[in-house]
C-alpha cells in the first residue's frame, strides 16, 4: 500500500469546514509564493531593462507584473470559495473559483494573441529585433526556469486539489516562461539569419496557449450553467448505488459540479413493503456509497420510491390517513360493529391504497369472525375507486400502542 492511499483515509476524517480551511490555505500558500516570485521577476526585469536599455526586458518584466493580477483573482477567489454555506448561498461558496475560471481562460485566450501579435510585429519591423546584452539572457533564462517550477508547482497542487482554477493559474505562469524562451529564439534566429524563426513559435505557442484558455473558460461556463457529470462517472456512481442491499433500482440520476465538488440527486426504488425506517436505511447507505465513489461528490439527496415512479400510475389525489380512517370507521357502522384499538397501516401503490389492519386482541383465534368481517370490508372498500385490497389480521402483542 503506498503513502496515497494512507493519506485518502486520513482525509476522509476531516469536517467539511476543515477541508475547506485546509484546501483554502494550500491554494494561498502555492499562489502566494508564484505572486513573490513574480514580483521579484518583474522588479528585476524592469530594472536592468532600464540600466541595459532594453525595451524588450522592460516589456517583459510589465508581463510578469500582469501575472500578479492573476495571482490576486484567484487569491480572492479561493478565499470567498472557501467560505462555509451560509443564508445567500446555500449550497456553498464553490462557484467563486468557477467564475475565476472563466475570467482566467478568458485572459489566457488574450495572453496567447498577444504573443502572436507581439512576434508579427517584430517581423515588420526587423530593427525592433535587439540584441540583447548577457544580462538580458541571464534574465531571461532565469525567469524560464523559475516560473517553468512555478507551473509544475502549481499543477501539482492543482490536480491534488481538483482545481481548475489553480491550472488556469499554472498556464498563465507558463505562459511567462513561454514568452522569454520566444525572445530567445528570435535573437538566436537573427543570429542564424532566419528572421521569422520565433514568428513561427510564437503563433505555434500563442495557438497552445489560446486553447487551453478556451478549454477552461468553456468547461467552466458549463459548469455555471448546470452541466452534468460525464457519462463514465454517472456510470460508476449508479454501480455503487447497486450495490448497496435493499436498492432494486436507480432512476432520475442528476447531477452538477461546484466548483471541485459535485452534487447528486437521485430516487432509488426499494421494496414497496419496506418499514419508513428501513427504506432511510437504504438511503443512507446509498449516500455514503455515492460520497465514497471517488468522484468528487460532496453532497447528495436521495428519494426513496416504493415502486417505479416513472411507470407506475401516480398516488397524487389519493385520501390522506385522516380520510381513510374517517372512511373505514364509517365501514365499520356499515357492518354493524364498534371497533376500538386497532392498527391500520397504508399502503399507497400502483395509484391505490391497500389497507392492512391488526385487530385488537379479543380477536385473536376468531378465524371466522374476521373472514366474514374482511369480506364486508373488501365489499364497502370495493366501490371506492381509490382503494385496493383490504386485510385483516389479529396477532397477539404485535400491536404497536396506538401512536396519536
Amino acid at each position: 500500500m503506498h503513502g496515497g492511499h494512507h493519506h485518502h483515509h486520513v482525509a476522509k476524517e476531516l469536517t467539511p469546514e476543515e477541508a475547506s480551511a485546509g484546501r483554502y490555505r494550500q491554494i494561498r500558500h502555492v499562489t502566494l509564493v508564484g505572486a513573490a516570485l513574480d514580483m521579484m521577476l518583474g522588479v528585476l526585469k524592469i530594472l536592468v531593462g532600464w540600466l541595459a536599455s532594453s525595451q524588450s526586458l522592460i516589456a517583459d518584466g510589465v508581463h510578469s507584473f500582469s501575472d500578479l493580477a492573476t495571482d490576486f483573482i484567484v487569491l480572492f477567489a479561493a478565499k470567498h470559495g472557501s467560505m462555509e454555506p451560509d443564508e445567500d448561498h446555500p449550497y456553498g461558496h464553490g462557484r467563486f473559483e468557477t467564475i475565476a475560471t472563466v475570467i482566467l481562460g478568458v485572459s489566457l485566450i488574450f495572453v496567447g494573441i498577444g504573443i502572436a501579435w507581439d512576434s508579427v510585429n517584430r517581423l515588420f519591423h526587423p530593427e525592433m529585433l535587439f540584441s540583447p546584452g548577457p544580462w538580458a539572457l541571464v534574465i531571461a533564462a532565469l525567469s524560464v526556469v523559475s516560473k517553468e517550477w512555478i507551473y509544475h508547482y502549481t499543477m501539482r497542487v492543482a490536480k491534488r486539489l481538483r482545481s481548475h482554477m489553480l491550472e488556469a493559474n499554472a498556464w498563465h505562469s507558463r505562459t511567462d516562461a513561454i514568452s522569454s524562451v520566444i525572445v530567445v529564439v528570435g535573437v538566436g534566429g537573427t543570429m542564424l539569419g532566419l528572421d521569422y524563426l520565433d514568428a513561427i513559435a510564437a503563433i505555434g505557442v500563442s495557438w497552445m496557449v489560446g486553447t487551453i484558455g478556451w478549454k477552461m473558460a468553456w468547461s467552466s461556463l458549463g459548469e455555471l450553467s448546470d452541466k452534468g457529470l460525464d457519462e463514465e462517472q454517472l456510470q460508476i456512481i449508479r454501480e455503487a448505488i447497486m450495490q448497496q442491499e435493499g436498492a432494486e433500482h436507480v432512476h432520475m440520476l442528476r447531477s452538477r459540479r461546484m466548483g471541485h465538488n459535485a452534487l447528486v440527486d437521485v430516487h432509488v426504488e426499494v421494496d414497496s413493503m419496506l418499514t419508513v425506517s428501513e427504506g432511510h436505511m437504504i438511503a443512507t447507505a446509498v449516500e455514503n456509497a455515492i460520497k465514497q465513489s471517488d468522484q468528487g461528490v460532496t453532497d447528495v439527496t436521495v428519494h426513496i420510491d416504493p415502486e417505479n415512479d416513472e411507470r407506475a400510475p401516480s398516488c397524487d389525489g389519493l385520501p390522506g390517513r385522516k380520510k381513510v380512517l374517517e372512511i373505514l370507521s364509517r365501514a365499520w357502522k356499515d357492518a354493524g360493529v364498534d371497533l376500538h384499538g386497532y392498527d391500520v397501516r397504508l399502503h399507497y401503490l400502483g395509484g391505490r391504497i391497500e389497507i392492512d389492519i391488526n385487530l385488537p386482541d379479543a380477536f385473536v383465534g376468531r378465524m371466522d369472525d374476521i373472514e366474514r368481517l374482511e369480506e364486508q370490508l373488501k365489499k364497502s372498500f370495493s366501490e371506492l375507486p381509490d382503494f385496493g385490497d383490504v386485510h385483516l389480521y389479529a396477532a397477539l402483542g404485535s400491536r404497536r400502542s396506538e401512536r396519536d
